[in-house]
């Protein structure tokens, strides 16, 4: 998915805020209002020593503390006040982020999920929009205190002493130009640079943890999974990299704002030169209390500067999943009118490949025929399956499903019209029922019932401690793959879809479970036009017609015995999958 960095954050935040586009503004001059209040007692602080020291009439000591108490806490109830405000609005924006990103998610073709991870895109609608939400509620009054509590410093250096003021300024305009060069264009690539650097570890580090079976069982270490091992490192690299990067910068800037103490003893210094008066003593005590507040201050606008890059990279990211078009669904298309499939020349590339993953393909398959796919591996045969469902859109050719092109078809019928039964079994963590009732909302628990049998599941039906209400991974249930597999079929089932697509559906099945589900597929068969991919080219020996694919080719066609007789590839194919079920370990 592209990023898009050159935009309006601030506009972009504005428009899923809608009506509480508000509550941000008010937000942000209640917080400002609340760093003028929090100022007013350093003048309280001023008369109080400047009393002390002239031993004035100490009973006005007791208003000014009291003053200086009570504008303290009201400045801290204001600042909660502007924290109430961007809070609202925070959960509003990310409430609307969130809902923006799950309708458009639900419109993408299903390939994307396929393309970028549902890993990744479950990274960006949970951490990208907490990103923001943390931003608006947190960031945005400490960016309005930090740029107006500066201003508030300036009146209060410079109005009680102008040159300690100005030798205090010194220091820090330079620290804040220090900072500036950790801010701009390079640093916000860097901070992409750093999401994106967490976005491999952390995908890889779950397919690490994945894999630790293999791991226990064959006695390897981390350096088995390679690819986890180069995210680290190349995360460990940029964080060094990034780290040399800032360490001159942040050096200087945190030196600058913590050297103000010592222009203050210069001052002190110069201007005591001849002669030390009261007044020059008061002079540096104030200073030496009130400057600490420009260090602050400083630091706050530079925590605020990271938190916006990192709010721009969060935003961009979003706008990476919305820029994503979906596909074109003409509601008022026209009907199929049977249960053929045909393709015409269909070429397809996937983002950013350099070569097509189909090319020039096309071939027919007559209603209730049943054929298969087969091939080596990456020739082409899954992403042929998941173009006739339309799980992308064809680069050039055309799809038809009863004589219409797929994309004239609307999406509802489409899926009413073709069921996919997946390599990986799609269950979710919920009771058998409800997985099962996917297929079919509003199925009765007869209805699911008939499928599981029909999909030879009564076995784990019986097993499972509330039957088919159990929940899959609640209280340690779980199911072997050809258990989940039979449970995905038993959803087809209950679909009950005219055209049929298996891909690889008995990959994961031991060899009971593959019996049952060869079972399980005969009774789901049974009329259909049934396409099958198939690694297992047992499988397929029955097939009406057999298609052979290679380098996103159709190379060959034909019925098992015919293409026995050519020769060619899949001759190959199955003498050598022949040979691997005959192999046996010697005496």
């Amino acid at each position: 998915m592209g990023k898009k960095q050159n935009f309006d954050h601030m506009k972009l935040i504005r428009q899923y805020a809608g009506g509480h586009t508000k509550l941000i503004t008010l937000g942000r001059i209640i917080a400002a209002i609340s760093a003028i209040i929090v100022l007013v007692p350093y003048y309280d602080l001023w008369k109080i020593i400047s009393i002390a020291a002239n031993n004035e009439d100490t009973a006005r000591i007791s208003h000014y503390a009291w003053s200086a108490v009570i504008l303290t806490v009201l400045s801290l109830l204001v600042y909660i006040g502007a924290l109430f405000c961007t809070h609202i609005a925070a959960f509003r924006v990310q409430a609307n982020m969130r809902s923006s990103l799950m309708r458009r998610i639900i419109t993408l073709p299903l390939g994307v999920f396929d393309e970028d991870g549902t890993g990744k895109i479950r990274r960006i609608v949970n951490d990208s929009t907490a990103a923001t939400e943390t931003f608006i509620a947190h960031q945005i009054p400490d960016k309005a205190v930090a740029a107006v509590t500066p201003i508030g410093l300036l009146v209060l250096i410079f109005a009680f002493n102008w040159k300690i003021g100005l030798l205090c300024m010194i220091p820090a305009v330079i620290g804040f130009a220090c900072m500036m060069t950790m801010m701009g264009k390079g640093m916000q690539e860097k901070m992409k640079e750093y999401q994106n650097a967490l976005d491999v570890m952390s995908s890889e580090a779950t397919e690490y943890v994945r894999g630790i079976p293999v791991v226990k069982t064959f006695g390897q270490t981390v350096h088995s999974f390679k690819r986890f091992k180069d995210a680290i490192d190349g995360f460990g690299k940029w964080t060094t990299d990034y780290t040399l990067i800032l360490r001159w910068p942040m050096t200087a800037f945190m030196t600058c704002i913590n050297a103000i103490f010592a222009f203050i003893v210069i001052a002190a210094f110069v201007f005591s030169k001849d002669t030390v008066t009261t007044g020059l003593i008061l002079n540096i005590m104030y200073y030496i209390i009130v400057t600490p507040l420009i260090t602050v201050a400083l630091t706050k606008v530079a925590y605020s500067g990271e938190a916006e890059m990192t709010l721009i990279d969060a935003l961009s990211r979003v706008e990476s999943i919305m820029e994503i078009e979906p596909l074109s669904d003409n509601k008022e298309g026209k009907a199929p009118a049977d249960h053929s499939v045909e393709l015409k020349d269909v070429t397809y590339r996937y983002k950013d490949a350099t070569r097509d993953a189909v090319s020039g393909v096309s071939l027919k398959i007559a209603p209730g025929e049943h054929v298969a796919l087969v091939g080596p591996s990456g020739s082409g045969k899954t992403t042929i399956a998941e173009l006739m469902v339309r799980f992308f859109d064809v680069t050039s050719g055309e799809i038809l499903i009863g004589g219409v092109n797929v994309k004239d078809i609307p999406s509802a019928e489409l899926m009413k019209k073709v069921s996919f039964v997946f390599q990986d079994s799609r269950l979710i963590k919920k009771s058998i029922l409800e997985n099962v009732r996917m297929a079919k909302p509003d199925a009765s628990e007869a209805e699911v019932l008939d499928a599981l049998k029909k999909a030879q599941c009564m076995d784990i039906i019986e097993k499972l401690p509330n039957g088919i209400h159990t929940v899959i991974g609640e209280k340690g249930t779980y199911l072997s793959g050809g258990e989940q597999q039979r449970i995905t079929i038993a959803r087809a089932v209950l679909k009950d879809a005219p055209i049929l697509i298996l891909d690889e559906a008995t990959a994961f099945a031991d060899p009971d479970n593959e019996v049952k589900v060869q079972a399980a597929f005969e009774e789901l068969s049974k009329g259909k036009t049934l396409i099958m991919i198939a690694h297992r080219l047992s499988t397929v020996m029955k097939a009406d017609r057999i298609y052979v694919c290679d380098d996103g080719k159709c190379v060959e066609s034909g019925t098992h015995g015919q293409l026995m007789e050519k020769n060619g590839l899949y001759k190959r194919m199955f003498d050598e999958y022949s040979r691997s079920i005959e192999w046996k370990v010697g005496a």
